[in-house]
Parts: C-alpha cells; sequence; structure tokens
C-alpha cells in the first residue's frame, strides 16, 4: 500500500502507524484519549473458529473443541463495519443499499446540501424555460445542401441559446452537490458525523479543480459526438442522415466507455487531492478490469433513479396540466410563451423533489465505487480500519495520504 495514495477523508489520521497497533476494537467505548468510539452499533457478531469435520479436541485441559455438526468448516471472521459498509470487497446490493442508508443517516446534512442545490438548479430550468427557449425554426425541404446546413446551424444555435445558461446552472450545481456528498459519504464509511460547515470546509478547497475535471468531460464528450456527425451533417441529403446515424453512434460508444472510465475521478479528485490529470489517471487505474461491473452497477442505478423520476414526475405533470389549462396545448405547439407559471411552478417542484433524493443516491454510489475499488486493489480497508478508530483530528490537522 505505500506506492498507492492514502485515505484523505475528513477526520482521517496520519498513516505512519504500520505496526497495525491504531487497529480499533468496536467493543471499546471510548480511546485513550477519551473520545466516544464512532463504530456502527450494526456489528457483525465476533468470529468463531470450529474444527474441521472428524478432527478430535486437542489435548489439555480446558481445550476442547466440542461435537462439531456435519459439514462443519473452519469458520472466518466477519468484516468490521465502522460505518455505513462492512470493510471488505462490497456486491452490487450493498453498494446500492449503503447509499440510501448514508441519506438516511445523515439525512439533515444531505437533504439540506441537494435540496439547496436542486432549488437552485430548477429555478435557473424555470426561467429558461419561460423566457429563453426559442420556437425551433422549421426546415425547408426544398433548401439545397448549403441551406440545408445554414438552416441546421441555425436551429443548433437557438437551442443553445435556450439551454445553455440552463447547462451551465446544473453543471456549477451538480459540481457543487457532487463535492460535498463526497465528504459525508467519506465521513459515513468511517462512521463519523458531519455538519453542513464542517462539509463546505473540506469540499471548498477542490470545488474549482472538481469544476475543471466536470467542464473537460463535458467539452471531450460534446467534441466526440461532434466529430462523429459532423460528416453527416456536411454530405447532407438521405446519405448525409445515414452517415450521421452511424457516426452519432459510434460517438455514443465512445461516450459510454470514456464515461465509465472516469467515472471514478471526482472522488478520487476529492479523497486523494490530487489535480484533474492525475484524478482522471486514477479513475482509468481503478476502473482497468472491472469496466462491465462498474457499467453494469452505475447503469442499474440510472435505471432506479429514472423508475423513482417517473414515479414523482407523472403526478406533477399531471397536476400542472390541470392547473394550467394551456400548458399542453403550449407543448404541442412548441410555443414557449403558452406554457404558464402554474404549469412550471407545480412541475419545478416536483424536480426540487426528485433531484433532492437523486443527487446523494447517485453521488453515493460513485463514491462507495471508488472505495471498493481501493478495497479490491490497494487493500484500502486496513487503513479505513486504522482511520476509524482514531478520533477526528483538529481542523487543519494533517490527514492520511494528505
Amino acid at each position: 500500500m505505500n506506492d498507492t495514495p492514502g485515505w484523505t477523508s475528513p477526520g482521517s489520521a496520519p498513516s505512519g502507524d504500520r505496526d497495525g497497533s491504531g487497529v480499533p476494537r468496536p467493543a471499546g467505548p471510548a480511546d485513550v484519549n477519551g473520545s466516544t468510539s464512532q463504530w456502527s452499533k450494526d456489528q457483525p457478531p465476533a468470529g468463531r473458529w470450529s474444527p474441521p469435520t472428524g478432527q478430535t479436541p486437542p489435548p489439555g485441559p480446558g481445550r476442547t473443541w466440542g461435537a462439531p455438526p456435519p459439514g462443519a468448516q473452519w469458520g472466518r471472521p466477519s468484516a468490521a463495519k465502522p460505518g455505513v459498509i462492512p470493510l471488505r470487497p462490497l456486491g452490487m446490493g450493498e453498494i446500492l443499499d449503503s447509499a440510501v442508508k448514508t441519506l438516511r443517516a445523515y439525512w439533515r446534512t444531505v437533504l439540506t446540501i441537494t435540496a439547496a442545490v436542486a432549488v437552485l438548479a430548477q429555478t435557473a430550468h424555470t426561467l429558461v424555460q419561460r423566457y429563453l427557449v426559442p420556437t425551433t425554426p422549421a426546415l425547408d425541404p426544398d433548401a439545397t445542401p448549403a441551406e440545408e446546413l445554414r438552416q441546421s446551424l441555425a436551429s443548433v444555435r437557438a437551442s443553445l441559446i435556450g439551454v445553455g445558461p440552463d447547462l451551465l446552472v446544473t453543471l456549477v450545481a451538480s459540481t457543487i452537490s457532487a463535492a460535498l456528498l463526497a465528504v459525508v459519504v467519506s465521513r459515513a464509511v468511517l462512521g463519523r458525523p458531519m455538519t453542513l460547515g464542517a462539509a463546505w470546509r473540506e469540499a471548498r478547497p477542490r470545488l474549482l479543480p472538481l469544476l475543471g475535471l466536470t467542464l473537460l468531460l463535458a467539452v471531450l464528450g460534446a467534441g466526440i459526438m461532434l466529430v462523429g456527425l459532423l460528416p453527416g451533417i456536411l454530405v447532407g441529403g438521405a446519405p448525409g442522415v445515414a452517415l450521421a446515424a452511424l457516426g452519432g453512434f459510434g460517438a455514443l460508444i465512445l461516450n459510454v466507455w470514456l464515461m465509465i472510465r472516469f467515472s471514478l475521478a471526482s472522488p478520487a479528485l476529492m479523497l486523494e487531492r490530487g489535480g484533474v490529470i492525475q484524478s482522471l489517471t486514477r479513475s482509468a487505474k481503478l476502473v482497468r478490469g472491472s469496466w462491465w461491473r462498474i457499467f453494469g452497477i452505475t447503469l442499474l442505478t440510472q435505471l432506479l433513479i429514472f423508475v423513482f423520476v417517473m414515479i414523482i414526475a407523472i403526478p406533477f405533470t399531471i397536476i400542472g396540466f390541470v392547473v394550467d389549462g394551456e400548458a399542453l396545448s403550449g407543448l404541442l405547439s412548441g410555443s414557449a410563451d403558452s406554457v404558464g407559471w402554474p404549469f412550471l411552478i407545480v412541475t419545478g417542484i416536483g424536480g426540487v423533489i426528485t433531484s433532492a433524493v437523486t443527487y446523494p443516491i447517485s453521488a453515493g454510489v460513485t463514491v462507495l465505487l471508488y472505495v471498493d475499488q481501493r478495497i479490491r486493489r490497494e487493500a484500502l480497508d486496513l487503513e479505513l480500519i486504522r482511520a476509524a478508530g482514531r478520533p477526528d483530528p483538529a481542523p487543519g490537522a494533517e490527514t492520511v495520504g494528505g
């Protein structure tokens, strides 16, 4: 483990103690410094050892095994669990369940973060939908290829005028949310409390690098998609449509591959205190050999989030149509001016509710995937056991690997 980054979760201690003396005992109510143990009450039972079938008890007074049941095997001590996860490699269900447990255990801090971010993002979205989204210009079927290209560019420009500010605000809001939630989840792994103020103090120095990382990945994805679509746009006509569809599909596949490859860059940047390029490299290293597993967990998480969003969004949309009779006709005609404030406010409330719940689930799964990959590849569980057994250091104290 000496050649890998340490655990720089808030409240961690230096990793110089390598002799195991700092390994905590969950049963102890307090450590030598008098601080209360933060181990979870949900601890596994103590490991018990049973003899192999057919073995006789060892000689000596008091050294008896008792009659072993048929097929008995040597037992294994269970993993320590100072926080929301057991410190061992995790399964898919455990990762999803632990993300929900983090939301429940730290609901005051988590919902304060996500609700504030969701209100900001949804307000921007509502204002953009009401005032900035223009009517998409109709394409002339008899236009020449050059005119078709100009019309396509005009349509894209009109869409960017409406969507651009919304995307920018959402990007900044999601970056702040991801940074704060990464800090909260890292504390939840250690079973330590976390307030909003403490999360902000820990995350604030990493906000600009994280924003740079997010923008870099967004620009990279958009550039790949543009390269895939551009030949078809330039050719035009039916061949151009076929070429654009083929190029767009190839660009989509490449973007999905890169998205999973770099999916752990955000928690790596927040918890290892590295730079943008270093975090991308770390993510690629951790994902190598586990791409399909991480893809499956990420896809399942997004599908569950989509189902939850639909369950909340559909009733609010129906209510919006009921309170605003002209909203449906306005949406069908593509006229943003026909969509009134009642519809936008009602659907906005539904959007805030869904975002406040889905943000922490998505961010929690990402951070727990990062922790799981490091446990599997770098024995991070031993580092976490040492960190969980130490009291929180004073603000500004050195952290593991920091």
